[in-house]
């Protein structure tokens, strides 16, 4: 294919992006966004740490306003609307909207000793629930890693919404990605989200209230909360506090589809960049016959390795946490069966991690999937001439090169199969056989020879 300058590089002889250099003389469709590990491109700074409920929310202030006034009436504090106050919720948005992030700060509201109702931000309680890993005894924070929820996957959060408060004056309960509920444990739940201890708190997170992807049944319970995506400038803002360059930081939230935890991922993450532009080449692979096979094999190829190393840094913090909790490292007669405890634990577990080592595959290679759409969605733009900002401006050379060799109706019909490829991966088709579809549907709309 031809390759043709992005029309974001400057005069010069090569654009950095991301700690790295982009040569003009390399084939546009093969520019991406290359990085150096922060570590060692640049000193990381810290995000603001203990601020309070209201001030990690003032982005949102809908939300913000929402959440304060639940907190506040369910403390009881003057001049509040009992109404605005409920036991179970659903709070739904895009990926990377803080779907989870926003419940923790509902929970610090409900649960903070210092300001009751408010959430200093500051106290010991606030800390551990705002924290990456919530902990605190009277908060359940469940993030389910398998592809699907059963009844099984429920029980202990049943148990856990029926179990009054020990040191709190509210329990609780927050369930991260409820859309992998299956349609037996979301009615399982039903009798918990409509009658929930006086005491408990319930927040499912979901994308959405359609059908797809949440229990309709759950949703005619639940106060439903919508947690908007945050617009570019507030991702600038947090990756650049961060470390990020502004035009690193720029591109990168452009290019996540304005996702905080994608975004974050692309200025960070070498595997992250790899794999965004092993998908994206796969526009152009699709011109070169039986190449694009071979390129659709590599990608698979490189989300199950990058799937493994996710896990087995995962997979190692849980055996620490087992043999700390057995007592490993004790000498003397139980010493032998202390290590043998520990092995059946972990082989216990194991079913559990293949299914997340699973979803950790699928997540990202619907990631990658989303990206190859995004770079027929800009040829799309520059076909029909709408004057909208480019899903990946660094590769606007292939965006113009497919707008100039496929017609209106192939970029869309490319687009559609992107979509059924992302429909079969989730009903647990063989990624082979799907991307291997996927090429073959993509040559047809742009009638590559």
């Amino acid at each position: 294919m031809t390759a043709i300058a992005p029309a974001i590089l400057p005069p010069s002889t090569s654009a950095a992006y991301f700690g790295h250099e982009v040569c003009r003389s390399q084939p546009a469709a093969r520019r991406s966004l290359f990085i150096t590990s922060y570590s060692t491109r640049l000193e990381r700074v810290s995000s603001p740490e203990n601020l309070s409920v209201a001030a990690r929310l003032a982005d949102a202030p809908s939300v913000r306003d929402t959440i304060l006034a639940a907190a506040a009436a369910a403390h009881g504090l003057p001049g509040t609307d009992p109404r605005a106050m409920t036991h179970s919720w659903l709070f739904t948005g895009p990926p990377g909207a803080g779907r989870a992030l926003a419940a923790q700060a509902f929970a610090a509201a409900l649960m903070c000793p210092a300001e009751p109702g408010r959430g200093c931000g500051t106290c010991e309680t606030c800390r551990g629930i705002l924290g990456p890993e919530p902990r605190h005894t009277d908060l359940v924070f469940i993030r389910p890693e398998g592809l699907t929820i059963g009844v099984d996957g429920v029980r202990d959060m049943i148990r856990d919404a029926a179990t009054r408060p020990t040191v709190a004056p509210w329990r609780v309960v927050i369930y991260d990605k409820a859309d992998r509920l299956t349609d037996s444990a979301a009615n399982s739940l039903l009798k918990t989200v409509e009658e929930p201890s006086s005491t408990t708190v319930l927040i499912l997170c979901a994308p959405s209230t359609a059908p797809e992807d949440f229990s309709q049944t759950l949703r005619s319970r639940c106060r439903h909360l919508y947690i908007p995506a945050p617009t570019v400038d507030q991702i600038v803002e947090d990756l650049v506090a961060e470390g990020a360059s502004p035009a690193d930081a720029r591109l990168a939230a452009v290019t996540s589809l304005r996702n905080v935890g994608r975004a974050r991922q692309l200025v960070q993450n070498t595997d992250a960049q790899r794999r965004r532009t092993m998908a994206i080449n796969l526009a152009e692979d699709i011109f070169h016959g039986s190449g694009a096979f071979v390129a659709a094999s590599r990608l698979i190829t490189n989300v199950t390795n990058e799937a493994k190393t996710i896990n087995e840094a995962k997979n190692a913090k849980e055996d620490e946490e087992i043999a700390m909790a057995f007592g490993a490292g004790a000498k003397g007669k139980g010493a032998a069966k202390v290590q043998s405890e520990i092995k059946k634990e972990i082989k216990k577990r194991e079913p559990a991690r293949r299914s997340r080592q699973k979803r950790t595959q699928y997540d990202l290679l619907d990631t990658a999937l989303v990206d190859l759409m995004g770079i027929y969605r800009d040829a799309l733009m520059l076909k029909v001439g709408a004057a909208v900002e480019a899903t990946h401006p660094d590769f606007s050379g292939l965006a113009g090169d497919l707008a100039a060799r496929v017609s209106e109706e192939g970029l869309v019909a490319a687009q559609n199969a992107i979509v059924l490829c992302r429909e079969r991966l989730l009903v647990n088709l063989d990624p082979t056989m799907a991307l291997n579809g996927l090429v073959g549907r993509l040559r047809i709309a742009c009638r590559a020879r």
